[in-house]
């Protein structure tokens, strides 16, 4: 992972407060496309743990990476104990025990493009699955997202994570299905979505805001103002859409 991912441990509690968690409808996706029992997992990049809890309440044993330490601190406050949980990146993992199922919720974009797919094969039973889920949180309201852009132009074009091999947003297959689709140690490459919809207070935007990686990457002086403009444009609630899209592929 880059350094802007060890960076997400600064806002480790507002990022477990403000991110969105993941539904029982995207567990009983995977597990369903799996097509037998899934008892071994292993997360990369789990943050703070919320994908963690939603697969560790069906039973399986699951180990939890991070490559940072305060990122995991919070996750063990809210994950079962029998979750194990190591500091590392993907690319600093052992490659000496595999999983039923590799799985990575906002974060496979942090890892270096040479060598993830060949290591995540190597930490994969035979036949076993490898899930990426993840989704931007976007404003519903035209006219709001409009007034967004207008307070944050002095500092940011924008805020949305590009996509990693710059796969347009309106192609059929996004990434990282693009990458699996012609890396042949993977098949039955598949993508779907969830769709969420949800209304929050401003604050609690602004708070998400806050775990963004384009305003992590600001100096703090000039975060705090963007943040403070981006407040000061916002009705007291706001409708959010926050869809998940799930990829999903087994080791050839």
């Amino acid at each position: 992972m880059g350094d802007c991912a060890l960076r997400f441990g600064s806002v480790a509690s507002a990022y477990e407060r403000f991110r969105p968690g993941y539904p029982d409808a995207l567990v009983d996706e995977v597990l369903a496309f799996a097509g037998r029992p899934i008892r071994t997992a292993l997360e990369i990049g789990a943050g703070t743990g919320k994908a963690t809890r939603a697969f560790a309440r069906r039973g399986i044993t699951l180990t939890a990476s991070d490559p940072d330490e305060a990122m995991l601190a919070e996750l063990r406050a809210h994950v079962p104990p029998e979750v194990v949980t190591v500091q590392g990146s993907l690319e600093a993992l052992p490659l000496t025990s595999r999983y039923d199922l590799v799985f990575a919720a906002a974060s496979l974009h942090w890892t270096e493009p040479g060598s993830r797919w060949w290591r995540v094969a190597r930490m994969l039973t035979p036949n076993g699955t490898f899930a990426s889920f993840g989704g931007q949180v976007h404003l519903a309201d035209d006219d709001i997202e409009q007034a967004v852009r207008v307070a944050r132009s002095d500092f940011l074009t924008t805020d949305d994570i590009p996509s990693p091999d710059g796969t347009a947003a309106a192609a059929p297959m996004q990434w990282p299905g693009t990458e699996l689709v012609i890396c042949d140690l993977f098949t039955d490459v598949r993508q779907s979505s969830i769709e969420r919809r949800v209304v929050v207070s401003a604050d609690s935007y602004i708070g998400y805001l806050s775990t963004v990686s384009a305003y992590l990457e600001l100096p703090q002086p000039a975060r705090a103002q963007v943040l403070t403009r981006i407040r000061d444009v916002l009705p007291q609630a706001v409708s959010v859409s926050a869809d998940i899209t799930l990829h999903l592929a087994r080791l050839r």
